[in-house]
């Protein structure tokens, strides 16, 4: 039989209430009561109930964590870090896999029926009015690796993609090439489109390079192999590519070595993410490297404030990335 708050009760010599004060955070208990439930539970092996607490203090301390990207292996790093961070703080993560789905209301009615105190959209790729159909629902919200803007309408926690593809054209613009491209992934993904726009943007301030640019079918190894290979097909490739990912980066540098070109010898890669893979030696890929942990952290932080304040006014985080030097581009001159 499993041991009850009863139990406890009757073996510490004081009420139920006393019992259930001392396992509810915050709540008001005399040092002397508690180090006597304390005892008590630790003697009769008891654990809180955390259903039952939650009917108690209205709150399940469930955070919904919700992504639709679980083919890049940069989730596995994103789920570890995000799940241990709430863990620590006493939170419990519900996730949600969202592929290939975009309209936020099966979500939102899901993670409503949890009663979750608030959410994590932690997706690069889902536009702005994804995170705020949560908000509009009455449901505490952040959107982590969300598309930065100086006036959003829920919490944004992220990078500024925009200067990141800048950042890759001048990396390559330094090192000479005078015909790159860049190898996105979905088209309709914020992400995409705004890595692309300063990728574009930059080196439209050097009209003796030529540029081209393309799209894989998702953020995954198999469409970056895939979308180099459809490259390859229909002519010679550019001296030097902006995968707008690692993982897209790794499925071309696969594509381009079975077909028997040198990296960086004939053609030139850089991705962006710095996930665990891209440094292994057989890949050494230079990339742009987004500060994932950080992000993670800040935007725990950042949910856990709105569920306590849900009136905090929308706010939006901004870190900055940098290059990764490895081995998958020229040296610089």
């Amino acid at each position: 039989m499993a041991v009850t708050l009863k139990d406890v009760a009757e073996k510490a010599g004081v009420s139920r209430s006393a019992v259930s004060r001392t396992f509810t955070p915050g709540a008001s208990v005399s040092d002397k009561t508690r180090r006597k439930v304390e005892k008590a539970a630790d003697e009769l092996g008891y654990s809180p109930n955390a259903l039952a607490s939650s009917l108690t203090t209205g709150r399940t301390k469930l955070i919904g964590l919700v992504s639709n990207n679980f083919h890049n292996p940069i989730f596995l790093e994103v789920f570890d870090l995000f799940t241990r961070g709430l863990q620590d703080r006493g939170l419990r993560p519900l996730l949600v896999n969202l592929s290939n789905e975009t309209d936020p209301a099966n979500s939102v009615r899901m993670l409503r029926q949890y009663s979750v105190d608030g959410v994590i959209v932690a997706s690069s790729t889902l536009p702005p009015s994804f995170a705020e159909a949560f908000k509009d629902a009455g449901v505490p919200v952040v959107h982590s690796f969300g598309r930065w803007s100086s006036a959003p309408h829920t919490h944004v926690v992220g990078i500024d993609n925009v200067a990141c593809g800048r950042m890759a054209a001048q990396a390559l613009v330094a090192r000479g090439y005078t015909r790159v491209a860049f190898l996105g992934g979905p088209e309709r993904a914020t992400s995409t489109r705004d890595r692309m726009d300063g990728f574009l943007s930059e080196l439209a301030l050097h009209p003796g390079i030529a540029v081209s640019h393309s799209f894989a079918d998702a953020y995954s190894f198999e469409a970056g192999r895939a979308e180099m290979m459809r490259l390859l097909a229909h002519g010679t490739p550019a001296q030097a590519y902006f995968c707008g990912d690692d993982v897209l980066s790794i499925g071309a540098l696969s594509a381009l070595q079975e077909a028997g070109f040198a990296v960086p010898g004939d053609v030139g890669l850089i991705g962006l993410n710095d996930m665990e893979m891209a440094g292994w030696q057989n890949i050494d890929l230079t990339t742009i490297r987004q500060p994932i942990a950080e992000i993670i952290n800040s935007s725990i932080e950042l949910v856990v404030a709105t569920v306590a304040d849900p009136g905090r006014y929308p706010e939006a985080r901004l870190f900055p990335c940098r290059i990764v030097e490895r081995g998958t581009l020229r040296q610089l001159g």
